[in-house]
């Protein structure tokens, strides 16, 4: 299937076989929306974390889409975590600017409260701003009953992190190979407009950093996929 997607404000042309999506797409959307264990009048709040480089946020807009495609689902709502950085100028303040997207660099206390208050009703969700290069308050409107909640983090093992289980439903986790992440996130940085030399270098800095403290320090999942070499998803 190819499907047009918008994500970030930008329409991005996704691809995936009829067989990955009948074997995993679907029986995971199934299995995500199954709202058995949650109160009637609650939200059900799915946690999906994975490192950089493994498609979380076109995989979340196909998965949307499916949704919308199937009548036996319910609408299903993507919740980036990249909203919750702290401003940059508390990362200057605080000696962080240079390792933006780095779990310190991100305000868990405020991402909580965000949690507390949708898990009850609806409510408003920052976006981060591309352009800006920072967060812009009360961007989303979440109102879908099942929302998953995407980033980096979302599962890391220590306390601070671990202050979210209690708004975590079901959990998610995307395993990949070190090598095809380099590999999607050096391309990624090089499409955006730097050297190859500065895309390396990037990647030595920041993005190879937090690959390997995601796949190694992330707590398990209710459910894993993996992220083959060659893109596609399968369970684990």
């Amino acid at each position: 299937m190819k499907v047009m997607l918008t994500i970030n404000g930008l329409v991005v042309e996704a691809h995936y076989s009829d067989k990955e999506i009948a074997d995993v797409h679907l029986p995971l959307l199934r299995k995500l929306a199954d709202r058995k264990t949650i109160p009637s009048h609650k939200r059900k709040i799915i946690f999906l974390s994975a490192p950089p480089g493994t498609g979380k946020s076109t995989l979340t807009a196909f998965w949307e889409y499916l949704a919308r495609q199937d009548p036996l689902l319910p609408d299903i709502q993507t919740l980036p975590m990249d909203g919750f950085h702290h401003y940059n100028d508390w990362l200057e303040e605080h000696g962080l600017r240079p390792f933006k997207g780095a779990p310190e660099t991100f305000n868990v206390d405020k991402l909580a409260k965000n949690l507390e208050l949708i898990r009850d009703g609806d409510g408003e969700w920052p976006q981060y701003d591309r352009q800006r290069h920072d967060p812009i308050e009360n961007a989303i409107r979440v109102m879908a009953p099942v929302v998953i909640v995407e980033g980096n983090w979302l599962l890391l093992d220590d306390d601070n992190w671990r202050s979210l289980e209690p708004y975590c439903d079901s959990s998610l986790f995307i395993q990949a190979p070190t090598d095809t992440l380099r590999e999607r996130l050096i391309a990624r940085k090089c499409a955006g407009g730097l050297s190859a030399n500065e895309a390396r270098a990037f990647y030595l800095r920041t993005d190879g950093p937090n690959v390997e403290r995601v796949l190694a320090h992330s707590r398990p999942a209710d459910i894993t996929l993996t992220m083959t070499e060659s893109g596609e998803y399968r369970f684990s």
